[in-house]
This record gives C-alpha cells, sequence and structure tokens, in this order.
C-alpha cells in the first residue's frame, strides 16, 4: 500500500502541475466549452477551458510506468486503451472547438472507434484465459468462455458512454469516478492484484484536476478525460474479473444512462417527459439542488456502494 500511496502523490502533483499549464495555454488558443442554448443554468460557463483531462490521463499514465514499469501485460494494456479513448476524445472536443458548435464526433462515428478499442479488449481477454467473473458478495466465480468477447464489449460501451453522460455538472464525473476508482483500488489490493497501483494513480491525477473541476469549475475534463476514465474503468474492472461490480459500485453511472434511455422511450410514445431534463443530474439541478450537493451526493452514494462490496471481500 506503501507504493499505491507514493504513486498517488506523484499522480497528484504532475497531474496539479499539467492543470496549471494547460489552463491558461487552452485558454489563450481559444479551446473553450460550447453550452447547449437549452441549458439556462449554464450559460455563465461558456468560454471555460475544455480537454482537460489531458493532463489527468497523462499524468496516470507517467505515475502508473513510473511505478509498476513496464512488466505487466494487462496494465499496459490498460494504459494504451485508456490513452486510445482519450484519443477519440480529444478528437471529439477538438473538432466541437474548432467548429465552435457542441456538435463533434458523429455518434456513428464514436461508436466504432469505441468499438473498436472494446475489441481488441475482449480478445486480449479470450486469448489469455480472463474469462472467469466474480460473482459480488461472495467468493464463487463463473468461467462464461467464449461469452466474455460480447460482455466486454458490452461493458465497454456501456460504461464510457455512462461516464460520459454524468459529465454534466462541475465535479460530477470526477468525485464520481474517484470514488469508484478508490474502492475499486482495495478490491484489488485485498485480493492481491498488481492493478490495484494505477487505480490509486488515477485517482490521485483526478483528485488535482478537482481542484480545478469542483463548482465553479475553471477547467473541464470534456470528452477527452470521461471517455479516458470510462475506458480505464472498464479495464481495470474487466481485466481483474469484476465487471459485475460496475453496476453495483458504479450505480450512479447506470442511473445516468437509464434516466435518458427511460426519458427518450417514454418522449417518443407519448410526447411528454419524465424528467425534466435529462440525465437526471440535470432534473435535480433544474428542481433547484446546487451543483455542488449534487455532485457529493453522486459521490457520496458511490462511496457507500464501495463500502458495501468491501465488507464481503
Amino acid at each position: 500500500m506503501k507504493t499505491a500511496a507514493a504513486a498517488a502523490i506523484a499522480a497528484f502533483v504532475i497531474s496539479l502541475a499539467l492543470c496549471c499549464f494547460v489552463r491558461p495555454l487552452f485558454k489563450r488558443l481559444g479551446a473553450r466549452q460550447y453550452i447547449l442554448g437549452y441549458v439556462k443554468e449554464h450559460k455563465g460557463k461558456s468560454g471555460t477551458p475544455t480537454m482537460g483531462g489531458l493532463a489527468f490521463v497523462c499524468a496516470a499514465v507517467v505515475a502508473s510506468l513510473l511505478f509498476c514499469g513496464v512488466r505487466s501485460v494487462t496494465i499496459n494494456l490498460t494504459l494504451v486503451i485508456t490513452a486510445g479513448f482519450c484519443l477519440v476524445g480529444f478528437v471529439d472536443d477538438f473538432l466541437k472547438v474548432y467548429r465552435k458548435d457542441n456538435l463533434g464526433l458523429r455518434p456513428y462515428q464514436k461508436i466504432i472507434f469505441q468499438c473498436a478499442i472494446a475489441a481488441i479488449a475482449a480478445v486480449f481477454c479470450y486469448v489469455n484465459g480472463m474469462t472467469a467473473l466474480n460473482i459480488p458478495f461472495s467468493s464463487v466465480s463463473a468461467d462464461i468462455k467464449w461469452g466474455i468477447v460480447p460482455l466486454v464489449l458490452f461493458v465497454f460501451l456501456a460504461t464510457v458512454n455512462c461516464v460520459n453522460l454524468t459529465d454534466g455538472l462541475d465535479g460530477l464525473a470526477g468525485g464520481t469516478c474517484f470514488c469508484y476508482m478508490f474502492f475499486v483500488g482495495l478490491l484489488l489490493f485485498a485480493a492481491e492484484r498488481t492493478e490495484y497501483v494505477p487505480c490509486f494513480c488515477m485517482c490521485g491525477a483526478v483528485a488535482a484536476f478537482l481542484v480545478f473541476n469542483t463548482n465553479r469549475a475553471s477547467l473541464f475534463m470534456g470528452d477527452t478525460g470521461s471517455l479516458a476514465l470510462g475506458s480505464f474503468i472498464s479495464c481495470v474492472s474487466v481485466f481483474s474479473g469484476n465487471a459485475l461490480y460496475i453496476p453495483i459500485i458504479g450505480i450512479m453511472f447506470v442511473v445516468s444512462g437509464i434516466s435518458v434511455i427511460v426519458q427518450v422511450i417514454y418522449y417518443k410514445r407519448t410526447r411528454r417527459r419524465i424528467f425534466l431534463m435529462a440525465p437526471v443530474h440535470h432534473h435535480f439541478q433544474m428542481k433547484g439542488c446546487a451543483e455542488s450537493k449534487i455532485s457529493y451526493a453522486y459521490a457520496a452514494v458511490t462511496a457507500f456502494a464501495g463500502l458495501v462490496c468491501l465488507i464481503f471481500v
């Protein structure tokens, strides 16, 4: 655990330095967030520097390599896949900045890129016999053999996009992901798996980013950060056999995704809305809840779910 603590501190310092560097740089270069017109509560955020995810992703990768080296194929692949999704998010953010709108990559383009990268993880799991799933709240595991391939593809697509949907308020995605990675890191440490070190590296890096991202944010992570975080969570969970913990510890990501799906289906059938706005965190915001309280609640629920899972380790 001393190694994890040192790695987290190193990632924090590197991320803090990079955030201090990229925030004024992106501001000068015009890499600023364009806010959707129908989100009235966010009008004052237009022009905030974005793509801050580059800072904490680079910091986490560097710290992980410093403290883990290149000996673990699983950790190396986790970092490569995270960087791959970070690149997809960067392209999406860059197009938004270049076009001065909030469109970026088309949905089908994102899905193609995401499927291509996720397929690498799925094949890696199958070829290396990493096909067993740990059943939460028990000491039982189930080997699903070739079924790991479609499961990994689903896990990546669902997790990455649900984390992306959760990135809608100051500190929301960052705080929730921090809690998720912290408790998964503890689960991996208890299981004596080396992947716990990158988890704490990412925790340290995201913690530094939150210095600039909590309300009122002076730097946004953009899709650059949210896609990378979603892929990192997917990697450490899938490669360790803990994919079934994602909907438990990551319950708030599930809530974000389901709220959008339910809203869309219900509106198409009835032309009415269940929520004032989806994802549901915007519903709470339009009800008058402060952004900081919503972000805290999401993080607190995630932490509680993580504690419950730790009890049964």
